[in-house]
């Protein structure tokens, strides 16, 4: 029963699956939910997490991601974008931060303006952890 749960999982579950507990990661699904995220980065920053469920090189750099993770909730607030059930969302992400699409990618935010954009390999939580903390 496990295996047949498994192939006609959503994608939306798989990305939830790959999640760690404990980490405060919101699914960001929506323009609605960008623009109120982006007016509130004035008060503490975000971060948004690009991820594709299909792509073995992001679930290893997002586990990496959480595994390095050390800061408080007040700290900042972050948001994993589904890329597979949210392509057009990365695309409006692309066009109003200006920010060109990268699979997996980080996006740091802090007074509505990006503070930080890193992909693939280059996306370290320390780097995000010092940008964070010095802005706090």
């Amino acid at each position: 029963m496990g295996l047949f749960n498994k192939l006609f999982k959503s994608q939306r579950d798989i990305a939830k699956d790959e999640i760690q507990e404990g980490l405060p990661w919101q699914m960001l699904e929506s323009e609605d939910q960008l623009n109120n995220l982006i007016a509130n980065s004035k008060r503490v920053p975000k971060v948004i997490f690009k991820h594709s469920t299909r792509c073995g090189i992001s679930r290893m750099v997002l586990k990496n991601f959480e595994a390095g993770y050390s800061l408080k909730d007040e700290d900042a607030s972050f948001y994993l974008l589904d890329l597979l059930n949210h392509r057009e969302l990365s695309n409006t992400i692309a066009s109003k931060l200006n920010v060109m699409h990268q699979s997996p990618q980080i996006i740091v935010i802090d007074n509505e303006e990006i503070i930080h954009t890193d992909s693939h390999h280059g996306i370290d939580i320390k780097r995000v952890e010092q940008l964070i903390k010095k802005e706090s």
